[in-house]
């Protein structure tokens, strides 16, 4: 992000390094508190919309960005340099999310209800007990600097909370400040037309009105996507709070592939073509690119190299999202290159000079011999093809990987034996693993889960998928309690969701 001398937040175009306008002022502590304090009024109002308003209201935000795409596209393409193509399918992808979670408050399960009336059991007396999930309260979102909608102010951490029941203040991103507002507005503007209280939405500028935002005590949960340095900085702020809460960071990822021989003798030019097209993709800016691939020695391995190679030389240099991201690109990529045992194999397209331009990079290394380096991320179009040799050291180099959000394995057709012990390795550090595919682009959807363990997330939930939801709830029972003050849920009488009574899972009718 950039500043002007009166603390103005500066909207600059990637392309030629440019300011543009200066979209706000960044946000004062005091305007923190108010944005804040509003949404700690706003939710009794949210929660009292119900399954069905919230339902109502996610679907009005969608229908407000749709007719709005024009505009939106065009000023996050100019922020962002990601193309219409991109962001219109960005786009459409943000919307039907926000309709999803509309369809998982309908449905109703996500509030795991459970009855056990009262009764004798084998340890004696049971009262009665019924437990639903409930808001958490008002929920702080960072957005990202590579997905300007879909993991920003209209992202899935503001979906998911907002079907939760939980109003949310946004930490707009600083390379995008200006997409940030203008989606805000339009969002705001539906939220309020929807019957949403004062408050449901807030939106908070600068690095400081971000670490004044975690702080704040109406704050119950941060949702977080962003670097493993960012997010130590957030947690060390929640750390500091009389009363720390949770912190749903989505952090780093190197999401390893491996090539199995039998795959790359039957089809190795495709692969590598592929898994060019896969780490290229969109700058190598995403958090599931595909940056270290492992590939067998010997001439089937070579044809996947070689056709790496050669895709990586006709690869054009890609503008990057803003100056930091660019020269962390150029400084990383420069020390994996120089690394003892590392070598350049390919390079693409030389930068023209203007704008925050990168050459993508195609670096191997082998298995045997894989540096600790090259198992970090690298955010941009580069990745490291490590040669391996018989499946010892593919598995003892799978042993040294860091937790990432994906795993992949390319498979030969037919091929079980080395896929299903590669699987086994790498379950155990992987959230989503991939077969006969590549790594990105996520999925929304009922079965996805995007996350893992450290340092890809810092806890067992996704940040995609229906299930993200459940950052954002906590449970809580009722004993003895008479029906007029039960939520509508956990009545006798009300049948319009999947519930467990005594033990038995009913489903609504």
């Amino acid at each position: 992000m950039s500043e002007s001398p009166d603390r103005g937040v500066v909207s600059t175009d990637p392309r030629t390094g440019e300011a543009v306008e200066v979209v706000a002022q960044e946000t004062t502590a005091e305007e923190v508190d108010r944005l804040c304090t509003a949404a700690l009024a706003a939710v009794p109002g949210l929660d009292a919309l119900g399954r069905s308003g919230r339902a109502a209201l996610l679907r009005a935000l969608a229908d407000a960005l749709e007719a709005r795409r024009d505009d939106v596209v065009a000023v996050a393409d100019r922020e962002t340099a990601l193309g219409p193509t991109r962001l219109n399918g960005e786009l459409t992808r943000t919307c039907y999310q926000l309709r999803l979670f509309a369809e998982v408050l309908d449905e109703g399960s996500y509030l795991e209800a459970a009855i056990d009336h009262a009764g004798d059991t084998p340890m004696g007396p049971r009262p009665d007990l019924r437990r639903m999930l409930v808001p958490i309260g008002p929920v702080a979102v960072f957005g990202a600097s590579n997905f300007p909608l879909a993991f920003s102010v209209p992202g899935g951490d503001t979906a998911s909370a907002l079907a939760a029941g939980c109003p949310v203040v946004v930490k707009a991103h600083g390379s995008h400040p200006a997409t940030s507002q203008l989606v805000f507005d339009v969002l705001d503007a539906a939220a309020r037309k929807a019957g949403a209280p004062d408050g449901t939405l807030g939106i908070v500028h600068g690095l400081q009105g971000g670490a004044d935002l975690v702080a704040h005590p109406a704050i119950r949960a941060v949702g977080f996507t962003g670097s493993v340095n960012g997010g130590r900085a957030l947690l060390e702020i929640i750390e500091r709070r009389p009363d720390p809460v949770p912190f749903f960071g989505e952090l780093s990822s190197l999401n390893p592939v491996v090539v199995t021989p039998q795959a790359a003798a039957e089809r190795g030019t495709t692969i590598g073509t592929e898994l060019v097209g896969s780490f290229t993709l969109g700058g190598g800016q995403f958090c599931t690119k595909p940056g270290l691939a492992f590939v067998p020695a010997g001439p089937e391995g070579d044809a996947v190299v070689d056709a790496m190679a050669e895709a990586v030389r006709g690869a054009a240099a890609p503008v990057l999202l803003n100056e930091g991201i660019a020269a962390s690109y150029g400084r990383i990529s420069d020390g994996l290159a120089g690394t003892p045992g590392v070598e350049e194999i390919a390079r693409g397209g030389n930068p023209s000079g203007r704008g925050f331009e990168a050459v993508p990079r195609l670096l191997q290394t082998t298995a045997a011999g894989l540096p600790e380096q090259v198992t970090e991320e690298c955010f941009g179009p580069v990745s490291v093809v490590a040669r391996y040799d018989g499946e010892k050291e593919l598995f003892a180099a799978l042993d040294a990987m860091p937790s990432s959000l994906t795993a992949t394995v390319l498979r030969g057709a037919g091929e079980t034996d080395l896929p299903l012990a590669v699987s086994q390795e790498l379950r155990t550090r992987a959230g989503r693993l991939v077969y006969d595919a590549y790594p990105t682009g996520v999925a929304v959807s009922w079965a996805q889960h995007h996350g893992g363990p450290w340092p890809s997330t810092n806890s067992q939930h996704t940040s995609v998928g229906t299930t993200a939801i459940r950052r954002f709830l906590r449970p809580v029972t009722w004993q003895g309690a008479p029906q007029e003050v039960l939520p509508a849920e956990l009545t006798d009488d009300f049948r319009g969701i999947p519930r467990r009574i005594d033990g038995v899972l009913e489903l609504p009718r």
